[in-house]
């Protein structure tokens, strides 16, 4: 692959996973619930599950999306039930504090291997990722040189991007943390992201087909 190639490939990723999403939202969210450190568990996690939907994708994955409507359908379905439990479960936690008070009865937090297993699942239950994959991936490759090899690159600069994407809105939301200090402002937080997330659920599920 040439240079020039892949700095065009770097400037698609970088739009696409700098454009405001489900793990966008997610990482947005987890920074200031449970701070930035943290977050960035999730964000590796979804990292690595697009290295895994990438490797579907390449698998024949986007193909079989493409032409089965009862294998879209599952996979969509899936999605937009783990978006729409995310949603729900900030809505739940409304009332809950996103900045911890000193003087309250500490929280137990959320374990390493549950955050990173959230942010997988964001990216693993998104049928658009293995169509997107899919479909762009093959734009960049030449089919003379090992396929291989160039979709490995592909893959590994798509995931970096994403998490320079991430580590941007973390720092960002890390920034306005204090401001959700307040339970009135928490409890306006929380329920703002968790409709985002329901939001974004019923639109997977309106996603036809064909649009990816």
């Amino acid at each position: 692959m040439q240079f020039s190639q892949w700095l065009v490939f770097c400037g698609v990723a970088l739009l696409v996973t700098f454009t405001p999403g489900p793990a966008v939202l997610m990482a947005i969210a987890n920074t200031i619930g449970i701070g930035a450190r943290r977050a960035f568990i999730a964000s590796l996690g979804n990292a690595v599950g697009l290295l895994i939907v990438s490797a579907a994708a390449m698998a024949g994955m986007g193909v079989l999306l493409a032409t089965s409507a009862t294998a879209f359908t599952l996979v969509k379905l899936s999605g937009a039930g783990y978006l729409i439990y995310l949603g729900l479960r900030q809505w739940r936690n409304r009332h809950v504090p996103l900045v911890p008070d000193t003087d309250a009865a500490p929280v137990a937090p959320r374990s390493t291997w549950r955050l990173f297993a959230q942010g997988m699942g964001v990216a693993l239950t998104n049928p658009k990722a293995i169509l997107f994959f899919s479909a762009l991936f093959p734009q960049f490759i030449r089919p003379e040189l090992p396929v291989f090899d160039q979709f490995a690159v592909l893959t590994v600069t798509f995931s970096g991007c994403a998490l320079c994407s991430h580590l941007v809105y973390i720092t960002l939301a890390r920034t306005l943390r204090q401001q959700f200090a307040r339970p009135a402002r928490a409890s306006a937080f929380n329920i703002a992201t968790g409709s985002l997330f329901v939001v974004l659920g019923i639109g997977l599920l309106r996603l036809p087909r064909q649009a990816a």
